[in-house]
């Protein structure tokens, strides 16, 4: 099977836990309390508003649905083929949650640096927006899942132009203000 899309396939999870955030937005209010709850370094915030405990639970919880949803067509043929991993011999909530926590920790690093450049939240910062969710899925699943250099630089390439894609259709789609 095209490793290309194998790796697709394995990003999933991923992807879905980066887009939780924005698609729960006005869902779980009891759950949009800031992850840096307040606190400044030097002049700014931490993270900033738009990091909340909403969106690392959703994303969470999303992640861990898309695994469980690839353990289940592991059963069949077709997704065996198209998996880079073997899901009949991982624990799905442990994986779907490493794959959530690491997507939203490496966006929360991203927010770190952008208030340290005085950018304000929700302003795009090249290629920092575009590589952070990758950085932490990296750090903790890639890990977990030992991949050769080959994955890890199709994956970073995979993931930045699908961030531009998914951010350019969120802006047409009105989901988001800017086209990158």
């Amino acid at each position: 099977m095209n490793l290309i899309l194998q790796i697709i396939y394995f990003l999933l999870p991923a992807a879905l836990a980066n887009m939780m955030p924005v698609f729960m937005k006005n869902k779980m209010p009891y759950l949009n309390k800031p992850l840096d709850f307040n606190f400044k370094l030097g002049k700014n915030r931490i993270l900033g508003d738009n990091k909340t405990f909403r969106g690392l639970v959703s994303g969470i919880i999303g992640a861990v649905i898309i695994v469980y949803i690839q353990l289940i067509l592991y059963d069949f043929k077709l997704f065996r083929d198209l998996s880079l991993i073997n899901y009949s011999t991982i624990n799905f909530l442990v994986f779907g949650f490493l794959i959530g926590f690491g997507v939203i920790f490496g966006d929360a690093i991203g927010s770190f640096i952008k208030r340290r450049f005085n950018i304000i939240p929700g302003k795009s910062l090249l290629l920092i927006d575009q590589i952070n969710g990758i950085i932490g899925l990296a750090v903790f699943v890639y890990l977990f899942y030992l991949a050769s250099l080959k994955i890890y630089f199709y994956s970073l390439i995979i993931w930045i132009l699908g961030h531009f894609l998914f951010k350019f259709i969120g802006y047409l789609l009105k989901i988001d203000k800017e086209a990158i």
